[in-house]
């Protein structure tokens, strides 16, 4: 407990734990075997710590079965619908210039889609809320659509499954239409205005949405496994569909994006400034509809059962788990490829797979190896700065302990305190306390949930005294709610 209440008063995060080595192996012989037991021709694997970048990474098989040619750290996969997150980045940074609303009607900026798509906004499309019906088998061999056919396919209308607005139905023609949103609201192709938003500023030089881009010698091409042999899948080339899913990347380069995306967390103390960026990126996990149910992904789910109620973000889905709290992941399954990412951003981690197997879906590794990461103790939430009102409130907590009474603190009390629970019996919780813990002669430690919310903890004779309080929303901090526990000492 000493070590716990030493951090608790710096009130800053532990150092960053590489991937231990014997934890790395293990995670990269059970990327293998997956792949062994699941005929993927080859992937590569990568784990992401906040501010450090790719901690560890691993690769295996061929990139390519005709020619034998193998996986190598650089090797260039399509990551399919992981794309989507790069297109509502993008789509929120619009919105944040004033470019466009996100509760804008679509027909104001599709204008060919203003004889039937008026119930839509910009906001269904991104949480797949539109009413559209699940496309994925049609959805992905779309990719290649001309702009101009495309703007026939809206010009004509497309029917609905559901009422728009109601609940989520995953379409991938819905994030082709923020795609063309996006070249209509900044006046550029929307490849190029990703590019040059997502790619170019993280340094991802090997990133396309083009496989003209890609040397041969670096692409991981598509395989199917089909009546117990491998068949090429047709390679696609760019399209209006691309915003869907057509991006082509590397394992260096995404992890440049995965540790973006964590930088954003922990969100700055309230009434302190930050970057206007750090907080939309913050917004690809605000969720709407009703959250779905879902099993865990996991290669040993009988051995980690989980149910994760998840809701859709921004290219994201996004949930709480658990063992790891809160996610958000996503997985890219197109002919000749499958992949996975997820990431933990309030603690810091991310980690990613990529393959060359039809819809070959990596998600059980990815998950498994996240939970190796957290059972091994490696993954750790971060510390919520501690806010002024927090800390104000630590010699008023201390008096109060000291003295055995709140009466004495009365500006620091809020006017339901007492309400809630008298003087009297205010006092004798804190008598039974001390009995217990014998003398805590110096001020408290602060663990913070929340700038307004927050543990206070002492080091006593006999163990540690925690006073759990939470302060009211007035412009001086009061205290509106105060519970005593009580965790003694260890005998060895």
């Amino acid at each position: 407990m000493r070590s716990l209440l030493a951090a608790v008063l710096l009130a800053a995060p532990a150092a960053a734990q590489p991937v231990p080595p014997e934890l790395a192996g293990r995670i990269d012989a059970s990327m293998r075997d997956w792949a062994d037991k699941n005929h993927v021709p080859g992937l590569t694997w990568g784990i992401v710590r906040r501010g450090q970048g790719l901690v560890h990474a691993g690769h295996a098989g061929v990139a390519d079965v005709a020619s034998g040619r193998k996986v190598e750290a650089d090797t260039r996969f399509r990551i399919a619908s992981m794309t989507k997150a790069f297109t509502a980045l993008t789509l929120f940074d619009l919105a944040a210039e004033g470019k466009l609303r996100l509760d804008d009607p679509v027909t104001t900026r599709l204008p060919e889609t203003g004889d039937w798509a008026g119930p839509i906004t910009i906001t269904d499309l991104v949480h797949h809320m539109a009413g559209f019906v699940t496309d994925d088998p049609w959805g992905d061999r779309q990719t290649p659509l001309p702009e101009a056919q495309f703007t026939a396919l809206l010009a004509r209308g497309v029917p609905f499954t559901r009422a728009p607005g109601l609940v989520h139905e995953y379409s991938n023609l819905g994030y082709a239409m923020l795609g063309r949103i996006i070249a209509n609201a900044s006046g550029q192709p929307f490849e190029a205005e990703i590019a040059r938003r997502r790619f170019q500023p993280l340094g991802m030089a090997a990133t396309s949405f083009n496989l003209a881009d890609v040397p041969a010698a670096k692409l991981a091409t598509g395989w199917r496994w089909e009546d117990s042999k491998w068949l090429r899948e047709p390679d696609m080339p760019p399209g209006a569909f691309g915003a869907m899913g057509g991006v082509i990347t590397t394992a260096p380069d995404y992890a440049r994006w995965i540790d973006h995306l964590l930088s954003a967390w922990p969100a700055a103390v309230p009434g302190t400034e930050e970057p206007k960026a750090r907080a939309t990126v913050r917004t690809l996990l605000r969720g709407e509809g009703s959250p779905r149910r879902q099993n865990r992904y996991s290669e040993t789910a009988a051995e980690h059962p989980c149910q994760i109620a998840v809701v859709y973000g921004g290219g994201l889905r996004v949930g709480d788990d658990c063992t790891l709290g809160r996610v958000a992941f996503h997985g890219g399954g197109y002919p000749g490829y499958g992949s996975h990412m997820v990431v933990l951003p309030e603690s810091g981690w991310g980690i990613f797979v990529f393959t060359n197997r039809t819809y070959a879906g990596p998600a059980g590794p990815a998950w498994d190896a996240m939970l190796a990461l957290h059972a091994a103790g490696v993954i750790k939430p971060d510390i919520v700065p501690i806010s002024v009102p927090l800390a104000q409130m630590v010699d008023p907590l201390h008096r109060i302990w000291t003295s055995g009474s709140v009466t004495g603190e009365a500006k620091s009390l809020a006017v339901n305190l007492l309400m809630d629970r008298d003087a009297a019996h205010r006092a004798a919780d804190i008598a039974a306390m001390k009995a217990r813990s014998g003398p805590c002669p110096r001020p408290p430690g602060v663990r913070a949930h929340g700038a307004l919310a927050g543990d206070y903890l002492w080091h006593c004779q006999n163990g540690t005294l925690f006073a759990r309080v939470l302060l009211a929303p007035t412009p001086g901090p009061q205290i509106q709610a105060l519970d005593w526990s009580f965790e003694p000492t260890a005998r060895k």
